[in-house]
């Protein structure tokens, strides 16, 4: 653990990297309501920026995932034009950027985007150029996530378009939504044909639902990573003298470092943690699982990939060690090409934790001599 506490204007500076956000959770208000008045959407349940923002963080508070996700019909109400997609996923890029993420992974569901006629390569294409233009210009890497809902029957047909644009800026397929009803192997067909094309799965388990879905996950549909994951800890037994014991599957989990996108904040509003304080990432951190931190919806949980680490920081004593540690655990669970991620570790991340550290010392020093 560090010895001192670091700042949230600190953590701003140093290279992040960001696996688990949802572009229809992150879009800022004021565009919103922007875009609602241009595409004639009318259902807003507040008019102003602010208070938009504040009914989001108010829905989202309400302990349940299916609760939490009402949000996202006004979100996606406004994405539904090409021009609409391309601003939002150019802000994302933008944001992301601005907050220190040198590398990130956005997914979406491009068959949620087809209200106005739009097809689902078109709604790809649209995003994709969006990252682009935001990237454009600042040292940020911006790829893309392709999700089927899990609750409907399009899987294969979006595993389909993600390898179809594998060359041009999607690294992977996803499937997400209510977790409880909708286990991952129903649409273990979209898995398989992933698997075959040599391409990359990430699936959401084990945040609304237990260790089946899980297990699931990573022994039916080959899960690479684990959207979320907090339910392994459901596997793991703790001794009143702090000592772990670990089950099966989460052996199996920890063995195979198959990663976990922890994003602590969503699951603590979800009711999938109590508390930053008990989130699992603190237990999972310090018996070495694959771990990494994760906004999943920024707007809806009014946070930024700084803050979530700023808040670990306060309630584990996290300094510049633990914070790169989960930030190379999250370069090397990236599905770029690994020439890439090296090239990032080497030359970004580690210099510029190492900058940090030299900020921080130099600091110490002036107060000394002070």
């Amino acid at each position: 653990m560090g010895a001192m506490a670091v700042t949230l204007e600190e953590i701003r500076r140093v290279p992040k990297v960001l696996l688990h956000d949802h572009l229809d959770g992150g879009l800022r208000p004021a565009t919103i309501v922007e875009l609602a008045a241009q595409t004639g959407y009318a259902d807003l349940p507040a008019t102003s920026a602010g208070e938009l923002a504040d009914w989001m963080s108010r829905v989202a508070r309400r302990g349940s995932l299916e609760l939490y996700l009402e949000a996202f019909q006004h979100t996606v109400g406004v994405m539904q034009t090409r021009e609409a997609l391309i601003r939002v996923a150019a802000e994302c890029a933008e944001d992301l950027a601005a907050d220190g993420v040198v590398y990130a992974e956005v997914r979406f569901a491009p068959e949620l985007h087809l209200s106005r006629g739009l097809s689902l390569d078109q709604v790809v294409e649209a995003v994709l150029e969006g990252f682009r233009r935001g990237s454009s210009g600042r040292p940020i890497t911006v790829y893309a996530l392709l999700t089927a809902m899990r609750t409907a029957a399009r899987s294969l047909e979006i595993a389909e378009l993600a390898v179809r644009h594998r060359d041009v800026g999607v690294v992977g397929f996803d499937i997400a939504g209510a977790e409880a009803g909708s286990p991952p192997s129903r649409h273990l067909d979209a898995f398989q044909y992933v698997a075959r094309e040599n391409f990359h799965i990430t699936i959401h388990a084990g945040e609304g639902f237990g260790l089946p879905s899980i297990w699931e996950a990573v022994q039916w549909c080959g899960a690479d990573r684990l959207g979320h994951g907090v339910r392994i800890i459901d596997d793991i037994a703790v001794s009143h003298d702090g000592a772990a014991t670990l089950g099966r599957l989460a052996s199996y989990v920890r063995d195979r470092r198959i990663p976990l996108e922890m994003c602590p904040t969503s699951n603590v509003q979800t009711g999938a943690a109590a508390s930053i304080k008990e989130h699992p990432i603190g237990l999972l951190r310090d018996l070495a699982f694959r771990v990494m931190v994760n906004t999943d919806n920024r707007l809806m949980s009014g946070v930024s990939l700084s803050s979530e680490f700023a808040a670990l920081s306060e309630a584990f004593g996290y300094g510049w060690g633990d914070i790169e540690w989960l930030t190379l655990n999250a370069m090397k669970s990236a599905f770029a090409p690994f020439d890439e991620r090296l090239r990032l570790i080497n030359t970004v991340i580690k210099p510029g934790f190492a900058t940090a550290r030299a900020a921080r010392l130099g600091s110490a020093a002036a107060r000394l001599d002070t």
